[in-house]
């Protein structure tokens, strides 16, 4: 059996996620509070009790991270290891947790300055986003070439593609996208254009703040979004988080090499189940199994016998 540990990114998140696990044991209870300490966020207010701010992108991306890393802890600590790791957009920092790379408070710290630089990069109401239902990559471009200040964003699974931009680009797109034969072309709601040129400053920005940050061996490989490719080296990491801000997410690219190098298993490491529709559209074949609870991991410990 080949295991990867996948990880989610924005709009999974939701008030009590890992709360099972941080009521359970108290060494998660202290992982809450080191988030804290190394976000200057009250984690414990932001991931357990009622609040808008978990919706704001500063505020997500560390929540959403910091419960991913208990449940990733709580796997390992389980016996469960991954033989690979990969995360979509802002899943990549946890999967470098998983990995060895990145400290679990450097990760929190960057993913808040990450959040922070993104949702400034382009004044508020400027940039959207929207997915495109039933189109080819080649069919998305053929649009988006013709038109400036819009961009393909993910590539998630066949059929399923987000594009990125201008709002008034963005709105241009979308009639001409349902011309091209897509079933359904509909705006997200989302505060920005993410994995844009125009967040190019953010990534930049970003940059700066890695330039400070220890990446150590990894001990296992990951997969890049920027690129798609399997990345041994700590030494490329830092460039390819920059570019990630800027650059299309390669999601389903990604699940082809995880299926290439012969994973069969991958577990979903966090709440919702994104990474699991993705999956069976692009590589049926791959096992997806959700861990989000302390009941989830003895699930998994009987499937896995």
């Amino acid at each position: 059996m080949s295991i990867a540990f996948c990880y989610p990114g924005q709009g999974v998140q939701h008030v009590g996620m890992a709360e099972g696990f941080v009521k359970a044991d108290s060494a998660y209870a202290e992982m809450v509070a080191k988030a804290s300490q190394a976000s200057g966020i009250d984690m414990n207010k932001l991931l357990f009790e009622e609040n808008e701010d978990i919706n704001i992108t500063e505020y997500t991306q560390p929540a959403l991270v910091t419960a991913c890393c208990i449940i990733t802890d709580a796997l390992l600590k389980a016996g469960i290891k991954p033989d690979v790791t990969a995360g979509l957009s802002l899943g990549e920092y946890c999967s470098l947790y998983v990995a060895g790379a990145l400290g679990f408070e450097d990760a929190v710290r960057l993913t808040r300055i990450r959040g922070r630089l993104m949702s400034n990069a382009v004044p508020a109401g400027e940039g959207t986003m929207a997915a495109v239902i039933g189109l080819t990559q080649e069919q998305v471009e053929a649009v988006t070439n013709t038109i400036e200040n819009v961009w393909p964003a993910n590539f998630n699974c066949p059929g399923q593609i987000v594009i990125t931009g201008k709002k008034e680009a963005v709105h241009e797109a979308m009639p001409k996208l349902s011309e091209a034969g897509a079933k359904k072309v509909v705006e997200l709601n989302v505060s920005g254009p993410f994995h844009s040129p125009l967040l190019k400053v953010a990534g930049e920005e970003l940059g700066k703040e890695l330039a400070n940050v220890e990446m150590k061996d990894l001990k296992i490989p990951y997969f890049a979004n920027a690129s798609a490719e399997k990345i041994e080296d700590k030494a490329q990491i830092k460039d390819l988080l920059e570019k990630q801000v800027y650059s299309p997410v390669k999601w389903e690219q990604t699940l082809y090499e995880l299926e290439k190098m012969g994973v069969d298993t991958i577990i979903e490491v966090g709440p919702g189940k994104t990474i699991a529709g993705f999956v069976r559209k692009t590589v049926p074949s791959i096992k997806v199994i959700g861990v989000a609870s302390p009941e989830d991991i003895e699930t998994l410990k009987e499937k896995l016998g």
